[in-house]
């Protein structure tokens, strides 16, 4: 089998505050955006900031780290890439990317307003690498 790699690493902005939902076995879906920004010269030599927009999914996060991901805030997100497709609900297949977070953490800190984090616990790190449920049927989205 040849070696393949899937990682992303993105540091920038909440673009909304967190939503967690529950499957129906019970397992915890935090989703919210993430906006990193670029800089660069037009053709015309004036300066174009350039906003990416990526969709975040952790799965079972600790309850500090769900309250701590509000909008404005600066993250280092460390993950995979996912891309899955869905009926909505005029049956059009829609198709999707999506961030698969593995490991969380907050660039800002209590005293730049970055919400109140437990001392030991400065980031967060996916317990298994691959805690997707099996099926996407089970996402509640």
């Amino acid at each position: 089998m040849a070696f393949s790699l899937n990682k992303i690493m993105l540091i920038g902005n909440l673009g909304n505050d967190a939503e967690t939902r529950f499957t129906t076995n019970n397992l915890s879906v935090t989703t919210f955006s993430l906006a990193t920004s670029r800089s660069y010269k037009g053709k015309d030599g004036n300066w174009v900031n350039e906003t990416t927009w990526h969709n975040v999914v952790s799965y079972n996060l600790p309850d500090f780290f769900k309250e701590a991901l509000k909008k404005g805030k600066k993250f280092y997100i460390e993950g995979r890439l996912s891309k899955r497709d869905y009926t909505d609900k005029e049956g059009i297949k829609r198709y999707m990317t999506e961030v698969i977070s593995e490991k969380l953490i907050p660039l800002e800190g209590r005293e730049a307003g970055g919400g109140e984090y437990h001392a030991e616990k400065t980031s967060y790190e996916s317990p298994a690498t691959d805690n997707a449920p099996a099926e996407d049927d089970d996402l509640p989205f």
